[in-house]
């Protein structure tokens, strides 16, 4: 007989829940990389909506041996309304609208989506928002020049957006325990960056021709990704033997209700006998979402659904559970950086180093790279440290002199350019990156709640919707202050990365005192 081949030996290494697993961080990987997709195409296509095509004449002056050039805006080519002299804060609104709307609406989607079905929840989520996103596209296509038409869609799109990250976080937490949790996360959470970069590869090829497709393809590509999310989502690995139960209950077995106590609370049972017609075995069984199936081949019970299932945390308990105030209020400066690079960074790339809008949205994609290693770094060096707040903390003071470097890029050649881009993207988006997810996730599974798993949808909800208030305060301020010199853009960056530093020093001093005796160990907050 043949060897088994070394390959074939090691994916049947792989028990079933292993491959579901696996499973499970794929296909999450790729639903939030669709979210990101679809917001990248606006910060390529800033530069074509107000283009560097206006008209120039030499206008005499009163030395007649100096000329200096005079713009006809009138005569400009830019897409209107954004070929005014205001385009920037024009084009900060638009931003602001979006990442306003994403800010407020996330508090409440965390809390709706606790309460909902989250493969339903999301699946509808990321439907309405590849129709929003299209309908920007269409504003090209039909050529809308009204800026209420833009801000409405941005409005909406911001709303529905809200679905994506306490939805896949939920699920990812339910999948995957705290064993090495900073490195898995960390991975995964390089979906934000891969999205970014695909998103602005797809917005960069239909920029100059039709921008209109920058948008509509990408709002196909997160529709698409919803209806992959409705047929093959799972949300939890309960939601797999619950339907294994369901398939090999016998057809001839009749079920019967009886109560009984156990602990004090009342459980309901399903008891089958054998010989007799099957009756509403699916109505029975399945009570609820959250219902638990446990087979006891024995005894021939079925556990469906206990009174005593811990109820959806409130939003003042989520805020009760340590660290999520600290964390919460240090990823709003931290996001404030890092979305102001998202949804500027091309347009500065363009009038910083002289380029094109295609070759600064390709440049920018270095960004989103070095965003991928510090996130991944970030994860792995938080789990063997285990000092997540510590972890953060050392980036975030590395970040500050590497932005005052960045601020300098049009005196650089190409080479020192793009080894800032990358240094620079792996330190903003690695503490952004920590954060979102792997720290979001301890806190919602923190021992306070003692096994209440439905907190952390809550939770991450509170963390990234109080960043996402930093994540629009930052591009609108960009769009005011980048009048006034792109210095002062950068030095408003440098601020907001020194506030998250400072907010995150107490739990800095409580990690270091932890580990003076035990190294190494993953330090639990305690309440207080």
């Amino acid at each position: 007989m043949a060897p088994v081949p070394p390959g074939i030996r090691f994916l049947a290494s792989f028990n079933r829940d292993q491959w579901y697993r696996a499973f499970t961080f794929a296909l999450t990987f790729l639903l939030y990389t669709s979210f990101h997709l679809s917001r990248k195409p606006i910060s390529i296509v800033k530069s074509e909506l107000h283009k560097n095509c206006s008209h120039v004449t030499e206008a005499p002056t009163e030395s007649s041996s100096s000329r200096q050039p005079a713009l006809h805006p009138e005569l400009d080519c830019s897409w209107k309304p954004f070929d005014r002299n205001n385009y920037k804060q024009l084009l900060g609104a638009m931003d602001y609208s979006f990442l306003c709307a994403y800010a407020i609406g996330m508090y409440l989607s965390g809390i709706i989506g606790e309460r909902l079905p989250i493969r339903l929840y999301l699946t509808v989520g990321m439907l309405t928002s590849g129709l929003f996103t299209c309908l920007f596209g269409m504003g090209y296509i039909y050529d809308i020049h009204s800026l209420g038409f833009y801000i409405f869609v941005q409005v909406a799109n911001g709303l529905v957006q809200t679905t994506g990250w306490p939805s896949v976080v939920t699920c990812i937490g339910n999948w995957f325990g705290k064993g090495r949790r900073g490195l898995i996360m960390g991975l995964w959470n390089s979906h934000t960056s891969v999205g970014n970069i695909l998103g602005s590869l797809i917005a960069g090829y239909y920029v100059s021709s039709n921008w209109g497709l920058s948008f509509i393809v990408p709002g196909v590509i997160i529709a698409a990704m919803g209806v992959v999310c409705f047929l093959f989502l799972i949300e939890h690995p309960h939601d797999l033997k619950i339907a294994s139960t369901q398939n090999s209950a016998p057809s001839n077995q009749k079920l019967h209700k009886s109560w009984n106590g156990v602990n004090g609370h009342k459980d309901l049972y399903l008891q089958y006998k054998p010989g007799a017609k099957a009756q509403s075995w699916d109505t029975e069984l399945l009570l609820g979402q959250e219902s638990i199936g446990v087979c006891v081949p024995v005894q021939q019970v079925v556990v469906v659904k206990s009174e005593a299932e811990p109820s959806a945390i409130s939003f003042m308990g989520a805020l009760r559970i340590p660290g999520v105030v600290e964390f919460s209020l240090c990823l709003l400066f931290a996001k404030l950086v890092s979305y102001t690079f998202l949804f500027w960074l091309p347009l500065y790339i363009t009038k910083a180093a002289h380029l094109d809008a295609k070759k600064a949205g390709d440049l920018s994609t270095l960004f989103d790279v070095g965003g991928i290693v510090g996130g991944i770094l970030a994860g792995v060096i938080s789990d063997k440290m285990g000092k997540r707040a510590t972890t953060c903390a050392v980036m975030l003071l590395l970040a500050a002199p590497t932005l005052y470097g960045f601020s300098m890029m049009s005196q650089f050649g190409l080479g020192p350019t793009i080894g800032m881009l990358l240094v620079c993207g792996g330190l903003v988006n690695g503490p952004y990156a920590l954060i979102t997810t792997a720290v979001s996730a301890d806190l919602g599974t923190h021992k306070s709640l003692k096994g209440n798993a439905r907190a952390l949808s809550t939770v991450t909800a509170i963390i990234d919707g109080t960043g996402s208030v930093g994540a629009a305060a930052g591009p609108l301020l960009a769009g005011l202050l980048s009048a006034r010199g792109w210095d002062q853009v950068f030095y408003m960056l440098m601020t907001a990365d020194f506030l998250a530093l400072l907010l995150l020093l107490r739990l800095v001093m409580k990690e270091l005192r932890s580990h003076r005796n035990r190294p190494g160990v993953a330090v639990e907050l305690k309440e207080h």
